[in-house]
């Protein structure tokens, strides 16, 4: 029986060059729900914890210059989705939100927008130190050949607005429960240092200036 055209799943391309890795804008919106979509369904995969954003945040990060988005050059399909934020004056960044849709595992998504949400960080702030908090494997390998190194809590930021964030993740009560010396996730910690694995679009770094200038 022929499957209705609902009910096909496009082909995914192979190859990395039919993947695009760029700086999300406002023109990227529309994926939202998607990336909040994808998200979810990880996290009830996964069975961990995966802290809880709304639209309007991730939109706001993608007008601010703070996400990085994949996307499959032939139809516009979501293939991946990252952002990042700073905090206390811009002395740490975290990158965060780390999704590969499922159509698209396989083929360096993850690596790819690991390097360019890094780069992006370590181009806006360079002096900044960036963290992560994982549960996954395959992100920690990241960070490790990114020069991150395992910390403990106490490490990591003392911007309430930060911890706050952790409120939506379901493994919340651990956090509590330990004073915040430690949770389900792994912190990784990155001293900044001159590499970077991936160069920001001069296009993109005038937008960056001009929000700058903005908020100034």
């Amino acid at each position: 029986m022929e499957k209705n055209k609902e009910e096909e799943v496009l082909p995914v391309k192979g190859s990395q060059d039919e993947i695009e890795v760029l700086v999300a804008g406002p023109e990227h919106e529309v994926y939202v729900d998607t990336i909040l979509d994808t998200i979810a369904e990880a996290a009830k995969v996964r069975g961990t914890g995966i802290a809880k954003r709304t639209h309007e945040y991730l939109a706001k990060k993608m007008m601010e210059a703070k996400a990085v988005i994949a996307l499959q050059k032939s139809d516009g399909r979501f293939a991946g989705f990252s952002y990042i934020e700073t905090w206390e004056q811009q002395q740490y960044v975290t990158t965060s939100g780390l999704i590969v849709h499922p159509d698209f595992r396989g083929h360096h998504v993850a690596k790819r927008i690991k390097d360019m949400t890094f780069s992006l960080a370590r181009t806006r702030w360079p002096h900044a130190k960036i963290f992560s908090l994982t549960s996954g494997a395959a992100v920690m390998k990241m960070n490790t050949e990114l020069g991150y190194q395992p910390v403990t809590f106490a490490d990591l930021t003392d911007d309430e607005a930060f911890w706050k964030g952790c409120e939506g993740c379901v493994n919340v009560d651990v956090l509590h429960r330990t004073d915040r010396k430690y949770c389900i996730c792994t912190a990784m910690l990155y001293d900044p240092t001159e590499h970077l694995p991936c160069r920001i679009p001069d296009e993109v770094l005038a937008r960056i200036r001009h929000l700058e200038e903005i908020e100034e």
